[in-house]
């Protein structure tokens, strides 16, 4: 019984088939006589399909070629009408967009599939078009997304018509008010382009978006070349999908980044078959297909291919599920073919995969959803670097490692102009009897090291000194910069090599290497004047208040003693021995001896009166504990005291500067260090940068030797500000001068070069591999601490604090005099301790002369 069913439904579909499709379907191409590709195309499919039996079993197509000018619209629908008369299907083309409308309104009317491959921004969801084009908003979207993976802030789109303002609408729309608006310029009618590429050039544009037709890209290309666009820093996006088919073999070796979208790739293996296929076919289509040499397969042409297999399947599709009758139309009918929306409801539904890759079409019926090719020139010719497709966007398939050997190649090959200014140890003129011209009359630190990058990296350079002296700063009124900044953003120089500071606004213009030398801003001012030694340094371990409470313990102490030995029998003696009962007892701790003996301790002397009573003896024990300790730490503090050198700065620190105004200060004009100040949040730099401003003459300085001169010979008065590493190269031969406090912030110097420079990276590379060869330290060794008179100051200061300081008779010059002073003292005291006794034995004489007479 299964067996019966089956064989029937098989009859039944069989007869349905054969009762279906005719075996012969003609379908109608409109091409302009400039569309041979197209209609060679279109013959080629047509011949696929019908050797191809699993497309259509058993019809054939039929090629219903008609030719037309494109902007007679009037005999385009003469022919339109003529072909609906012979019975077509379909109808391919036109690529004209004056004739395309008259004819997408005929075959609306007709219910007839209309077929186009070109870009039209007017596609409309109900109507029986299909277009094989890229959406246009869709591929706008590509556009916008490479840009933005590139990060230019600013470009200059050139456009040919009106259309292509169209087409890069979204990428107007993206970009937005920034503060480097794009530039929309048109190409004019004739054929020299120089005028307007001049103004680009003029502007210092680098990035240029290019939409025009593939015909005239060679051209504009070229005369960009000749006035000198084509440069390393220069990349163009060329909307055009067809780039592989523009001779670029002239600029393959300058370096420009010439980049596009392409739609068909000619690597693709049906691209190369049916290249193949027309490069062996007879000899009148060798004729009419001649296709830049049969190498080139224009996008539209490979569309209008996938274009008539997408109408097969879709018409195969169709007749599974209904049959299908075909018959001819006429114009001024009012019938229509019943199945034409059908068609192009199963056209928009069916997915393929063609020569422009996956073929399917979105919701609203257009194709929204598709893949790109992104191409790069190169020297071996234009190579895919990536895809974009419209739910991932941009997606670089290029290796680090492939992107940077390409770079290595095109530096091998360059001279690179190197801007700097005169700065030491940076950059300076030989000092020569002879006259030196090129790179050899300079040399420093930035002229070593780029020779060392140049070894690493195989480049030549000249060095160029800025006109005007400048590392660059931006005038915030007409939005310009001086220096070498602007040599880099004329294209004047290739790199700026010096000790050039990288700014958040330096960063935003240029572009930097990643810094060979990190640094700070620090105060440059004068020694602390050495104080001379003061007579009386021995009290100086001690303090006033201290050598008071000794005198006053002193005093205090030998009273006490004195008290308790009177008070203490123990401390009485017999001064007759032999006497056992004496009249008188004598205590050997008068005053003057409890002084004496209080002092003798102090001095670590001592002396013959020992106490012998409990309650003295424990006051002597105390008191030598006492005199133990405080001469313990004095003798400890004194030397120091003798053998340090006292220094006397007024500043100490970037706060101290700030509290004061006696001390004037400031810093390079314009330069980074006035900038950090002028920038910064924290209030010590705030004011600090007040004063500055406000000070009268001006404290800023045209240069950092100006700088330097105004401190050695502002004795004190001015401190001035700037890069740690050129302090260091000062004070290294100016033995007056110093660095005051720590860094106040943290930067560096990098290598500066033109904005979207491809060198970047190699260069950022040959640093990071100096730097672990150590090769940079063995530079900054070299010319700061060698030569140009390098590490004079350091050999005195290694000199003094190698050996211990000695001391003069200006540090212990106090010990002689109080020695001098109580010599004198007791001298005194000797004449006065005659003159007394001699005064008493006088009188006590004269008493007993008297007596002695009575």
């Amino acid at each position: 019984m299964e067996v019966r069913i089956s064989i029937v439904v098989a009859l039944v579909t069989l007869c349905v088939y054969v009762s279906g499709l005719p075996d012969v379907i003609r379908i109608g191409g409109l091409f302009h006589p400039a569309d041979d590709k197209q209609e060679v195309a279109f013959r080629y499919a047509v011949e696929k399909i019908n050797n191809d039996r699993t497309i259509l079993p058993r019809s054939k197509l039929s090629a219903q070629i008609e030719r037309m000018s494109p902007q007679d619209s009037f005999h385009a629908s003469k022919k339109v009408c003529h072909l609906l008369r012979s019975g077509v299907a379909a109808i391919f083309g036109p690529q004209s967009a004056h004739t395309a409308s008259h004819v997408q309104s005929i075959c609306d009317t007709m219910e007839i599939p209309h077929l186009e491959t070109r870009w039209d921004y007017r596609l409309r969801r109900e109507s029986c078009l299909v277009n094989l084009y890229p959406h246009p908003t869709t591929l706008s979207k590509a556009y916008v997304d490479l840009v933005k993976a590139w990060a230019w802030k600013s470009f200059t789109i050139i456009y040919e018509n009106n259309e292509g303002l169209v087409r890069l609408q979204e990428l107007l729309k993206a970009h937005g008010p920034y503060e480097f608006p794009i530039t929309v310029r048109q190409l004019g009618e004739g054929s020299d382009y120089r005028p307007l590429l001049k103004q680009i050039k003029n502007s210092a544009e680098s990035h240029i978006v290019l939409d025009c037709s593939t015909e005239r890209i060679y051209d504009v290309l070229k005369q960009a070349q000749q006035i000198g666009m084509m440069s390393d820093y220069h990349s163009y996006l060329i909307t055009s999908l067809d780039l592989h088919g523009v001779d670029l073999e002239e600029f393959k070796y300058g370096g420009t980044n010439i980049t596009a979208f392409r739609l068909v790739d000619p690597e693709g293996p049906d691209v190369k078959r049916i290249v193949r296929d027309w490069s062996l076919g007879d000899g009148r289509r060798k004729t009419d297909s001649n296709l830049d040499n049969n190498t080139f397969v224009k996008a539209e042409t490979a569309l209008m291919y996938d274009a008539v297999h997408l109408f097969a399947k879709a018409l195969h599709d169709l007749d599974t599920s209904q049959q299908i009758d075909i018959k001819p139309l006429s114009c001024d009918a009012l019938d229509t073919w019943p199945h034409g929306y059908s068609l192009i409801n199963y056209m928009k539904i069916v997915e393929m995969r063609g020569l422009t890759g996956v073929i399917k079409f979105d919701h609203q019926g257009f194709r929204s959803d598709f893949a790109l090719d992104i191409i790069d020139l190169s020297r071996e010719g234009l190579k895919k670097i990536g895809t974009w497709n419209s739910t991932e966007g941009v997606n670089f398939t290029r290796t680090y490692g492939e992107a940077y050997t390409q770079i290595v190649e095109i530096i091998q090959n360059k001279t690179f102009v190197v801007s700097t200014i005169l700065s030491s140890p940076y950059c300076m003129r030989k000092d020569s009897s002879e006259k030196l011209t090129g790179n050899a009359q300079f040399e420093g630190y930035a002229v070593d090291l780029i020779h060392e990058i140049s070894r690493i990296l195989g480049f030549n350079y000249t060095i160029k000194l800025a006109p005007d002296g400048r590392y660059g700063s931006l005038n915030r009124e007409t939005k310009e910069w001086d220096g070498m900044m602007k040599e880099l953003l004329d294209q004047k120089a290739d790199l700026a090599v010096a000790d050039l500071t990288i700014t958040y606004d330096r960063e935003q213009a240029v572009d930097f290497t990643m810094p060979f030398m990190n640094l700070g801003i620090s105060i440059l001012y004068r020694k602390p004047i050495k104080q001379p030694p003061n007579l009386f340094s021995f009290l100086s371990p001690l303090s006033l208040d201290v050598w008071i409470y000794m005198a006053t313990a002193y005093l205090g102490v030998s009273v006490l003693l004195f008290i308790l030995a009177r008070f203490s029998p123990y401390e009485w003696d017999n001064p007759h021995p032999c006497n056992s009962e004496p009249d008188v007892l004598e205590n050997q701790f008068t005053l003057l001896n409890s002084l004496w003996f209080t002092i003798g301790s102090l001095m670590q002397q001592g002396s013959d009166i020992a106490p012998k009573a409990v309650s003295t003896r424990m006051v002597a024990g105390m008191w030598w504990f006492f005199t133990l300790i405080m001469i313990s730490s004095y003798t400890a503090n004194l030397a120091a005291f003798l053998t340090v050198e006292r220094m006397d700065s007024p500043i100490e620190s970037a706060e101290d500067l700030a509290k004061q105004t006696k001390i004037k200060y400031g810093a390079l004009k314009d330069g980074s260090t006035a900038a950090f100040f002028r920038d910064s949040n924290f209030s010590t730099y705030q004011r600090m940068w007040s004063f500055m401003e406000s000070a009268r003459p001006t404290v800023f300085t045209m240069s950092n030797v100006e700088g330097v001169d105004r401190v050695v010979k502002g004795k004190g008065s001015y401190a001035f500000l700037m890069e740690s590493t050129s302090i260091e190269y000062v004070i290294e031969r100016n033995c007056e001068l110093t660095q005051v406090g720590g860094m106040l912030d943290s930067k560096g110097y990098g290598i500066a070069m033109p904005p979207t420079s491809p060198f970047r990276t190699a260069i950022s590379g040959a640093i990071l591999k100096l730097q672990e060869e150590g090769k940079l330290h063995i530079l900054k060794t070299r010319w700061w601490k060698e030569k140009r008179g390098g590490g004079s100051c350091r050999d005195d200061t290694t000199k003094a604090s190698s050996t211990a300081n000695e001391l003069g008779l200006a540090n212990v010059g106090g010990v002689f005099v109080v020695l001098m002073g109580g010599m004198g003292v007791a001298c005194v005291i000797a004449v006065c301790e005659f003159v007394w006794k001699s005064r008493k034995v006088a009188v006590e004489e004269r008493v007993s002369s008297i007596l002695h007479d009575t």
